[in-house]
């Protein structure tokens, strides 16, 4: 088979990774790619502006196979788009990708079948929505309703930082139109998990599980950012946690799925608050997360191809994903000021040293040299039979890279109390 992953980050690396493992698959092309996702066996990157030269690609070079890595394209309908043209392509159709690409519409969603999630309320209008903070409880959680890259939910503490919320989303619109419409939502206090999981429509199996760890400093503070690291399995999803995702979740997000006939082909992320009140539903993504998929593919045994194709041939009911039973760990490495300005064309040193698996994010190839290009320059991924092994070995190897800037949290993977 030719294969085409859809993407740049580190996500899309871990993807191609994964996808050069199957005996299924002779030739990848990552479309754009990245410094490192062209240096794995079998793949080549495809320098690809949007939708129409992916498909136009896809079309003269007869890919098998598409893979999507991002949430933009499928929000924007690419997957219409190759099924127009009767090309095998894994995600879900444009209809089903407004499950991640507007707040208002998946809360809605979620009320409607009865998925379990916090208490909210939707605004397009600015002064409705400031004059809802007189009665809200806090702290409360301001969310722009459309895509922000991992940037768009901001945890309120008071009224004040609320307003300074709504006036950056709807009045100085930070976002360029996808904070126009808010979601103000119940705070939640807990513990977060991701739960990958894979679709046909019919039947959801959820992945191993892993957290995400979201703000730029140690100890869960400042900023939110894309994913500054991840672990997997999460200690947190115990058995009864579980047991409470698959009736209280998974189970009705499928049935909504079927009664709104969606066409789900594709990947579900889950991303749940374990709290002393129980299990609730923050949010869905339509794709693998980042940092989540470095993780959780790491300690994937099957083959994540053949899955796939059990996934589009509407073949997953009894299928049964095989999985390393050990633990991974994720660290990623930064640019200096990032999830803000920052500067770039920084030379990464000190790759060819590191024992243990580096997936490329924000990082471009230039006269033979590594050069920083994003916010997320690149993931350690360590892999090993207990987590206390699997972060020793991650620290360890990350200290062998370097670049002007560098920054990295140092708890990833340490758990605290409930």
């Amino acid at each position: 088979m030719k294969v085409l992953i859809v993407g740049s980050g580190g996500r899309e690396h871990a993807i191609a990774w994964k996808v050069s493992q199957s005996n299924l698959v002779d030739k990848i092309y990552i479309a754009p790619g990245n410094g490192g996702t062209d240096k794995e066996e079998k793949c080549e990157n495809v320098n690809l502006e949007n939708n129409v030269d992916v498909l136009n690609f896809a079309k003269d070079n007869k890919i098998d196979l598409t893979i999507v890595g991002p949430e933009t394209p499928l929000v924007d309908g690419i997957v219409d788009m190759f099924r127009e043209h009767n090309l095998k392509i894994f995600g879900p159709s444009k209809i089903a990708a407004a499950l991640e690409g507007s707040k208002s519409f998946s809360k809605d969603f979620m009320k409607k079948y009865g998925v379990k999630t916090a208490e909210y309320e939707v605004f397009e209008d600015v002064n409705k929505a400031l004059e809802y903070l007189n009665e809200c409880p806090y702290p409360t959680v301001v969310k722009a309703d459309g895509l922000a890259a991992g940037k768009g939910v901001v945890i309120c503490a008071n009224k004040e930082e609320a307003e300074a919320a709504i006036n950056d989303f709807m009045v100085k619109d930070i976002f360029a139109g996808a904070g126009l419409r808010i979601v103000i939502e119940e705070f939640l206090e807990g513990v977060e998990a991701s739960i990958l999981s894979i679709t046909d429509g019919k039947t959801i199996i959820p992945f191993i599980s892993s957290k995400d760890h979201k703000q730029i400093y140690d100890n869960d503070k400042g900023p939110n950012t894309g994913g500054m690291g991840v672990i997997a399995p999460n200690f947190y999803c115990s058995e009864e946690v579980l047991e409470s995702f698959n009736k209280e979740i998974l189970e009705t997000t499928l049935k909504g799925i079927q009664t709104e006939n969606m066409d789900y082909i594709g990947t579900i992320f889950f991303g749940i608050m374990i709290t002393k009140k129980g299990v609730y539903l923050l949010e869905y993504n339509v794709r693998m997360g980042d940092p989540e998929t470095q993780g959780v593919l790491s300690l994937m045994e099957s083959d994540y191809v053949e899955l796939i194709l059990k996934a589009i041939d509407k073949e997953l009911e009894g299928y049964t994903v095989k999985w390393k039973d050990a633990h991974a760990c994720c660290v990623t490495a930064v640019s200096k000021g990032y999830p803000g300005s920052y500067e770039k064309g920084f030379e990464i040193k000190g790759i060819e040293n590191v024992d243990c698996k580096v997936f490329v994010a924000g990082a471009k190839e230039k006269d033979g040299k590594l050069l920083t290009s994003g916010g997320r320059v690149l993931n350690i991924v360590a892999v090993g039979e207990t987590l206390d092994k699997a972060r020793e070995i991650a620290y360890r190897e990350i200290e062998k890279v370097n670049f002007d800037g560098i920054y990295y949290r140092r708890d990833i993977g340490v758990k605290k109390s409930l």
